[in-house]
């Protein structure tokens, strides 16, 4: 995913993370300037859905407009590097399909606890 709030900011004419924090403020969402200065500089590892909302009324945008999905090059280049997806088919060298147990370094019966 990208995020885009410089870029919903800068079409606002909001330059600087002051500048959205003073818009944030005036649709009564009030995080403080770190956060908005961490929402500015990069892309966040989780926004709360009611903190998404209230950025695109303070900004008049659509959550399409902040958060645009990038196809992935890693789901391209996995056939080739041999992983696959769980319960995808597989060549017919490739092993068991399921999970062999273990066996044990004695394999003989169990010995009784000391006594």
């Amino acid at each position: 995913m990208n995020w885009n709030l410089r870029m919903v900011a800068a079409q606002r004419d909001l330059w600087r993370p002051t500048e959205v924090l003073a818009a944030f403020q005036q649709v009564g969402f009030n995080p403080s300037l770190s956060k908005v200065a961490a929402l500015w500089g990069g892309t966040p590892v989780t926004v709360r859905l009611d903190d998404l909302d209230k950025i695109c009324t303070a900004l008049n945008c659509t959550v399409a407009d902040l958060l645009q999905a990038e196809p992935l090059a890693d789901m391209q280049a996995a056939p080739e590097s041999g992983q696959q997806a769980v319960g995808a088919e597989t060549p017919p060298s490739a092993g068991p399909l399921r999970p062999v147990p273990r066996t044990r370094w004695g394999s003989g019966p169990r010995t009784l606890p000391p006594s």
